[in-house]
């Protein structure tokens, strides 16, 4: 039995990418917003595991763009 050929791996399309960032950014926001209410709430933890989230989250939205 052969086995099945693998798909393209070229560059994901624009729009594509695109789409993908503006999700990344909107659970950045998110992730931000959950870190400043931790903060403003006296959770330190949770506002660091947020922050921690929001940078990773936007780090991956950035290369998403720039990488493809």
């Amino acid at each position: 039995m052969t086995p099945a050929p693998e798909p393209g791996r070229g560059p994901r399309p624009w729009l594509e990418r695109l789409g993908l960032a503006a999700i990344a950014l909107v659970m950045t926001v998110l992730f931000a917003l959950v870190a400043i209410a931790g903060w403003a709430g006296g959770e330190v933890f949770l506002a660091v595991m947020g922050a921690l989230g929001a940078v990773m989250t936007g780090w991956v939205g950035a290369l998403t763009l720039l990488r493809g």
